[in-house]
């Protein structure tokens, strides 16, 4: 007769394993996924700010996708990842880049009217508005960018006077209050032309004074 297994070895406690390696850690989908969305929302980022720079510096005609992606420090297939057609990417580079100015300027503490004054101008004499300006020219002449550039534009705008009467402490429900602030932005943005070819500073500072002059007039 055969002899049987070794009865004198202690057998496993129930319910253990045998591990043959190391104890491996387990990753959660959300732990692997992480890096890689930072690292796709850094680079959609850097693409809307390389739009709106080359919007700014080179025109609708200069500013192509493989521009933007050379510039961003990307390829034009990631590029294109991202934004599939040009117009998706400089619409949404313009948008970015105002939501941007409008949360700097949610944030701005409790000034004088001529110190908003001068922060609304300043939104209509930077890059971003150069931008923009380069956008609502291709848009002219571009059928399918300019239902996109139009309804853009319509947004902001709102979004940027709504900031302005918070900013104004302006009480539209009298007359004539909200065409009063209207027409301040207006006034920004013929600054902001006048500034695209020559340095308009100081007669846009002497403009500003005077505006904010009136307004302490006009909604006290």
């Amino acid at each position: 007769m055969n002899p049987g297994p070794d009865s004198s070895r202690p057998a496993p406690p129930r319910g253990t394993a045998k591990q043959d390696g190391p104890a491996k850690q387990d990753r959660s989908p959300k732990q692997d996924r992480s890096p890689k969305q930072d690292r796709s929302r850094a680079t959609r980022r850097r693409l809307l700010e390389a739009a709106v720079a080359c919007l700014a510096e080179h025109g609708w005609a200069g500013s192509t996708v493989s521009v933007v992606a050379e510039r961003a420090g990307v390829s034009r297939g990631a590029a294109q990842h991202h934004f599939p057609t040009r117009e998706d990417l400089f619409t949404a580079a313009v948008e970015y880049v105002a939501e941007e100015r409008s949360a700097a300027l949610r944030a701005l503490p409790v000034q004088g009217r001529t110190e908003v004054v001068a922060a609304l101008v300043d939104l209509y004499t930077g890059p971003l508005f150069r931008a923009a300006l380069q956008l609502w020219v291709a848009a002219s002449n571009e059928p399918q960018l300019r239902p996109r550039v139009t309804e853009l534009e319509a947004r902001v705008g709102r979004e940027t006077h709504r900031i302005a009467v918070e900013l104004l402490a302006a009480d539209e429900t009298r007359p004539g209050v909200r065409e009063t602030v209207q027409g301040l932005l207006d006034m920004a943005r013929g600054l902001g032309l006048a500034n695209v070819l020559t340095d308009d500073t100081a007669r846009r500072r002497r403009v500003v004074a005077q505006w904010a002059a009136l307004l302490e007039g006009q909604l006290d």
